[in-house]
Parts: structure tokens; C-alpha cells; sequence
């Protein structure tokens, strides 16, 4: 190595280091403490507080909400939505196939009734059998669901038989055969339509509630509770049902709009709820005979129900996305 070399690499070796400046702004200068900053105090929200959180911010909810609010208060106050009182006013054949005039907004069936009395009025039988079968349907289905789910063997397969026959059973032929019999075709109102219907209609909530309990049955907080001394059916009344019910709700949500439209569809065929009870199905069944001439009779009951189907679908929708974090739209 030559004596150049040598005192240039000392030269290097023996030259300070220079410092690398390094500019750190204030944390008070930042949005990252506002961004950051976490309320330690404030408790973790639940299934449901999240969920609640979320639908009040989706318009679909809103909207859905307040449909089914509106139909809701049509079906349990008729009388303040219309002045017109169908069950003691009588029908003028005057009026037959008339156009809408002064306080008749919607007019006149074939029959000379008031189209708007009558949509208003028949809200309540097409909504008491949608939320009373509804009603039936999740007592039977969420019963024997969470009995075959939970505690499985012999139970499961002899229920989920049982199951299997109804569920091959379609809704609407199901009933049709039913309405048929002497003891139901004499006596057809309400309450014996939603008979019929929750005798057809609980397979699929019993299945749905089968699937989501077994889903939760092995969750460490039901070991936990089992191994703290709780019986198996205090743990599936405390822990394991009320742990399954976001996928029940929203079956059910849709499920009473489903009903809705059995209603109507067994009351258009004629058996169904009689004449004499008002109802949509019973509407469009009547003006049928009239629809080339007179469409609007048959028009505005059918916007009533497809309105309230719809707003109770949109609604399952709505509960799904809120209620499912996989299902959950970002």
C-alpha cells in the first residue's frame, strides 16, 4: 500500500461524523391526537348497540321503518285515515265504476264503494294475519330449532325428519288443501287462516334456528357457563337462544311480509278470508271482473300490498347487513 493511500484512508478514518438534523413536529400541531384518542371510559358497544348504531345511519332502514310505521298506524287507527266507514256505510250501486270526485279520492268499485275506505280498512286483516301467523310461526319454529340444535342425538334426527315432511309441503297448496276441509271451509276467518298458515309455515325458521344454535352451542361462554354449574337448559335460555337470534329476526322480518301475500294470494282464489271481511286480496279478487273497464279498483289495493311487502323485505335487508359483520357493507 502506498503512503498516499495510507493518509487518505486516516484522512477519512480521523474525519468527524456529521450529525443527520431530524425535524419532529408537536403532537399538539397534529390531527393524530384527535384521530387517536379513544374514550377509555365509554363501555364496548353490544351485538345489538352496534347494530342500532349502523341502521341509524342506512337510508334503506329509514325508509323501511317508516313504512311499516304508517302501515301499521292505518291497520290500528283505519278511522283517522278515512272518514268513510265501510262496515256501516253501504255501498251505492249509483256510484258503480265512478271516477274519483270530492272526498272519493280513489273512486268507486263496481259494487259503488269507496276504493280508498276500503284499502284502508282491509289493512287490518292483511297485517293481523301476516303479524299473528309471524307470531305462531317463530313460537314453534325457534322451539323445536333450538331443542334439535342444542342438544342433537335422537332429538335432532327425529325433529329434523318431522321437519323435512313440512318443509316439502309448499305454503299455498298446503292451505289450499286445509281450506278445503268441511271444519275450516264453513268457518273461514282471521284466526283460521293464520292456523293454517303457521301449520305450513314453521320449517324454515325451525331450520334457520337449528343452524344458528349449533353454531353457538360450543362457544367457550357456554363451556364456561356448563362448567360453572348451569343446567343445560339454563344455558340455552341464557346464553345460547339469545346468541342466536340475529339470523331468526331476520328470517322472520321477511317472513311476514311472505305472509302478507298468502293472505291475499288464498283470499283472490276465494278461499281465503270470506267476502265479508275486507281485506286486499278480497279487493283484487272483486274488481277482476272489472278491470278492462274499471282498472283502478283492482290497482290501489295491489300498490298497498306490494308497498307493505316490499317495505317489510327492505327491512330483512336492513337488519342482515347490520346484524351480520360479514354480510355488512363497508
Amino acid at each position: 500500500m502506498t503512503p498516499e493511500n495510507t493518509t487518505a484512508r486516516h484522512a477519512v478514518a480521523t474525519r468527524p461524523a456529521r450529525r443527520m438534523e431530524h425535524f419532529v413536529a408537536d403532537v399538539s400541531e397534529t390531527p393524530l391526537q384527535a384521530t387517536d384518542r379513544v374514550k377509555d371510559e365509554a363501555a364496548p358497544l353490544s351485538l345489538w348497540g352496534e347494530a342500532w348504531k349502523n341502521l341509524r345511519k342506512q337510508p334503506l332502514f329509514l325508509i323501511s321503518a317508516f313504512l311499516i310505521l304508517v302501515v301499521v298506524a292505518v291497520s290500528l287507527f283505519p278511522a283517522l285515515f278515512s272518514p268513510i266507514d265501510p262496515t256501516s256505510e253501504a255501498c251505492q250501486l249509483a256510484n258503480s265504476d265512478a271516477g274519483p270526485v270530492a272526498g272519493h279520492p280513489l273512486g268507486f268499485t263496481q259494487q259503488g264503494c269507496d276504493v280508498y275506505a276500503r284499502v284502508i280498512f282491509g289493512t287490518r286483516s292483511s297485517v293481523t294475519v301476516g303479524l299473528f301467523t309471524t307470531i305462531g310461526v317463530l313460537l314453534i319454529g325457534c322451539i323445536l330449532g333450538a331443542v334439535a340444535g342444542y342438544y342433537g342425538g335422537w332429538v335432532d334426527s327425529i325433529l329434523a325428519r318431522i321437519n323435512d315432511i313440512f318443509f316439502a309441503l309448499p305454503l299455498i297448496l298446503g292451505a289450499i288443501v286445509l281450506m278445503q276441509l268441511p271444519m275450516f271451509r264453513t268457518n273461514r276467518t282471521v284466526w283460521t287462516l293464520v292456523l293454517i298458515l303457521v301449520v305450513f309455515g314453521w320449517p324454515q325458521i325451525a331450520r334457520i334456528t337449528r343452524g344458528a344454535v349449533i353454531e353457538v352451542r360450543n362457544a367457550d361462554f357456554v363451556t364456561a357457563a356448563r362448567s360453572l354449574g348451569v343446567s343445560k337448559f339454563g344455558a340455552l335460555m341464557r346464553h345460547v337462544l339469545p346468541n342466536s337470534l340475529a339470523p331468526i329476526i331476520v328470517v322472520a322480518t321477511i317472513s311476514l311480509g311472505t305472509f302478507i301475500v298468502a293472505e291475499s294470494t288464498l283470499s283472490f282464489l276465494g278461499i281465503g278470508l270470506p267476502p265479508s271481511v275486507m281485506s286486499w286480496g278480497n279487493d283484487i279478487q272483486a274488481a277482476q271482473s272489472s278491470l278492462r273497464s274499471n282498472p283502478m279498483p283492482l290497482l290501489y289495493p295491489a300498490i298497498a300490498l306490494s308497498i307493505t311487502v316490499l317495505s317489510f323485505i327492505m327491512l330483512g335487508d336492513a337488519l342482515r347487513d347490520a346484524l351480520d359483520p360479514k354480510a355488512r357493507k363497508r
